[in-house]
């Protein structure tokens, strides 16, 4: 936790010195209060975001504050919910008027009205972030801390100010940012606050999907993820909001044969890759690189359960589940599509023997995607077998070598065939035709199977035979 002495130099930071004249002139009590808070205490990256809250028109304190910040932007106005932010270029400050919340059943939009700071603090979603400091002269750097946040969050725990059922009945939002904060904190939840979240997952029905997907983001983009989803099964939240995982929960045994549980294991491997990567898109990979495995399963006597084609069934899953949750469905969503029904392919490499042929073709399909592929099937390998594992890794570090020797030699990342339609047509003197495709794609399958080079007089040379094969004239 900070020391005062540290706590007492952030205070001495110039905008708050600011605020406070600003405020004190204007004999407005002001506050700081939230997360910035929290994470003070936390000792924490302190947050560029930065909430005030005043017993009067936090429009007008920021007004007057902005009018002391030369190199501050212009005050931003949101009116409609008494709130204004000034953008100082390395602080973000928003300030608003302390007020009261009621709320009506179906809808997380509340009726709001000006509030004293109690107020203000009892519709905090929870103890840690309702602690306050004050910003006047008179009361500078004391910690208003009704519901012993600051105990809270020495004991690492999530924990609601009012009670818990109320609170995400109000506002079920505040049932995903408890996962959240539990995730990102590495907190535990406490246990009636727990168990309203069981009690209430079904209200998440009424939270925008963009507002989901945003907390969903920062669970995927915390050290591990694995927690944070982990409590969204346990409450009954994830079959809410991501069912396609939660279908993959289990294991099933018949006759003797046994499959691992694809849910746990989903999440490992989510874990593994988040050392290596901070790309939110490849972390959503790891997350659905598993999903066909559900509607795929199928025991076959003899051999023991399959889950053939589940890479494709999944990367078309990919795309159900984005429109679903109103996710983008541009370059994000293909390139997590490609990674799902790719995820297969380099694994099926490491595991033979390593051909040039085959690493062409991987780089002709993953293109610029094949190192985020390869980071992907590395984090794949989950096996507690330690010669399993130590042999699957070093197979990966052959294949990573064979590909930096084929991609320098062969020039097949992004490979387009040295040949053009334009060129085919000129030298056969023909028109748009069938004939063309099937030259242009002998032509890449050559190239390829490494029976050609990827030099222009090679693939001109194979035009011309695969044109003969095909009863072309040429203009020779």
């Amino acid at each position: 936790m900070i020391a005062n002495s540290q706590l007492q130099n952030t205070l001495d930071q110039p905008h708050f010195k600011i605020i406070s004249e600003a405020a004190d002139a204007m004999e407005t009590p002001c506050y700081v209060i939230g997360g910035f808070v929290r994470d003070l205490f936390l000792n924490r990256v302190n947050s560029k975001d930065i909430d005030i809250v005043c017993l009067g028109s936090g429009i007008a304190l920021a007004e007057a504050v902005q009018k002391k910040l030369p190199k501050a932007k212009k005050v931003q106005l949101f009116k409609s919910y008494g709130t204004a932010m000034i953008d100082t270029g390395t602080t973000v400050l928003e300030f608003v008027g302390a007020r009261k919340e009621s709320y009506t059943h179906e809808s997380r939009n509340p009726e709001v009205e000006p509030g004293s700071l109690e107020d203000d603090q009892n519709r905090r979603d929870f103890t840690i972030n309702a602690l306050a400091l004050g910003l006047n002269h008179n009361t500078f750097g004391e910690l208003i801390d009704p519901f012993n946040g600051l105990k809270d969050l020495r004991n690492r725990l999530i924990k609601t100010p009012l009670d818990p059922e109320i609170t995400f009945d109000d506002d079920p939002l505040r049932m995903l940012r408890a996962v959240r904060f539990a995730s990102q904190l590495d907190f535990a939840i406490e246990s009636n606050t727990f168990n309203a979240l069981s009690k209430y997952a079904q209200r998440v029905d009424i939270i925008s999907k963009e507002r989901i997907v945003e907390e969903l983001h920062k669970i995927i983009a915390t050290t591990k993820p694995s927690k944070g989803f982990i409590l969204l099964e346990k409450t009954g939240l994830l079959q809410k909001v991501l069912p396609e995982l939660t279908d993959l929960k289990g294991i099933e045994e018949v006759d003797g044969h046994r499959h691992k549980d694809n849910f746990y294991h989903t999440l490992e491997v989510l874990d593994n890759i988040c050392p290596h990567t901070n790309n939110i898109w490849l972390r959503w990979s790891a997350l659905l690189h598993d999903i066909g495995k559900a509607p795929t399963k199928k025991l076959v006597p003899l051999t023991g359960w399959t889950f053939h084609g589940h890479e494709f069934v999944g990367a078309k899953m990919v795309y159900k589940l984005f429109k679903r949750l109103k996710m983008p469905l541009n370059e994000k969503m293909k390139y997590v599509q490609k990674l799902v029904l790719m995820s297969s392919r380099p694994i099926v490499i490491a595991e033979e023997k390593i051909t040039d042929s085959a690493v062409r073709r991987l780089l002709f399909d993953a293109g610029d995607d094949i190192d985020d592929l390869i980071t992907l099937c590395e984090a794949d390998i989950t096996t507690k077998n330690p010669k399993r594992f130590t042999r699957y890794h070093r197979n990966f570090q052959i294949v990573r070598k064979k590909i930096t020797e084929v991609e320098a030699r062969d020039q097949v990342r992004n490979f387009q065939p040295p040949v053009t339609g334009q060129m085919i047509m000129n030298y056969f003197q023909i028109g748009p035709c069938k004939a063309i495709g099937v030259i242009k794609e002998a032509i890449k399958e050559a190239i390829l199977e490494g029976r050609i080079p990827n030099e222009i007089d090679a693939a001109i040379e194979k035009m011309k035979e695969e044109g003969i094969k095909l009863g072309l004239k040429s203009n020779d």
